[in-house]
C-alpha cells in the first residue's frame, strides 16, 4: 500500500474501503465550506457514497491511470489529493484536491501538492501538471501560485456547481521549469 511521508506527522496514503467512515464523516463536517467548489459534495449522502469512490479510486490505481490518496496529519484524516487521470501518450495529468475546514490555513495542501508534484516528475516522468481551479476560489488558487505554476488562462463557464456555471482558471507547470 503506498504511503508518502512528507513532513511532522503529514503523510498521503493510498485510499482504501477502511477509510469510507473518515471520508464521509469529513465530508459531512466541511460540507458547508466544500459545497461551493466541489459538485459531489451535496451528492455524498451516505457512507456508502463515500465506500462507492473509494472503489473507483482503486479501479484508477488497477488501471494505471493515477490515484486518490487520503491525506493524513498527526494521525487525523483531514482530506483527499489525487490525479484526474493520467495521459501516458502526453505524459501528463491534472491534479485534484480538498481539504477539510478545520485543517485549512496550516499549509497541509502546499506541501501534499509539493510532494506529489515531485513524485510525478520523478518518478513517474511526467512533463506537464495541470491544475484547474474556479476563478473566485481564491484559497485554492494559492495553492499553484505559490508553487511556481503559471496561469495560463480561463475556461469560461466550465463547470456547472449548484448555484451555477463557474469559470476555472488553467494552470499549468513542466518539468523543465521545476526545480529539481
Amino acid at each position: 500500500m503506498f504511503t508518502l511521508d512528507i513532513h511532522d506527522g503529514l503523510y498521503l496514503k493510498l485510499l482504501e474501503p477502511k477509510d469510507a467512515r473518515f471520508v464521509y464523516t469529513l465530508i459531512q463536517q466541511s460540507k458547508h465550506d466544500l459545497r461551493d467548489w466541489l459538485f459531489w459534495v451535496d451528492e455524498t449522502k451516505t457512507i456508502e457514497d463515500s465506500e462507492a469512490f473509494i472503489e473507483k479510486s482503486m479501479k484508477q490505481v488497477a488501471a494505471n491511470n493515477g490515484f486518490q490518496a487520503g491525506i493524513w496529519y498527526q494521525d487525523q484524516f483531514a482530506g483527499i489529493i489525487g490525479l484526474h487521470n493520467i495521459n501516458w501518450i502526453n505524459h501528463n495529468t491534472s491534479l485534484g484536491y480538498w481539504l477539510g475546514e478545520a485543517f485549512q490555513g496550516k499549509g497541509i495542501m502546499t506541501k501534499a501538492c509539493q510532494a506529489m508534484i515531485d513524485m510525478l516528475f520523478k518518478e513517474y516522468e511526467l512533463n506537464r501538471i495541470e491544475i484547474r481551479v474556479a476563478t473566485k476560489n481564491f484559497k485554492s488558487q494559492a495553492i499553484p501560485e505559490k508553487l511556481g505554476f503559471t496561469k495560463e488562462g480561463c475556461l469560461r463557464q466550465y463547470e456547472r456547481l449548484h448555484h451555477g456555471y463557474v469559470d476555472h482558471f488553467v494552470y499549468g507547470l513542466l518539468r523543465e521549469e521545476y526545480p529539481s
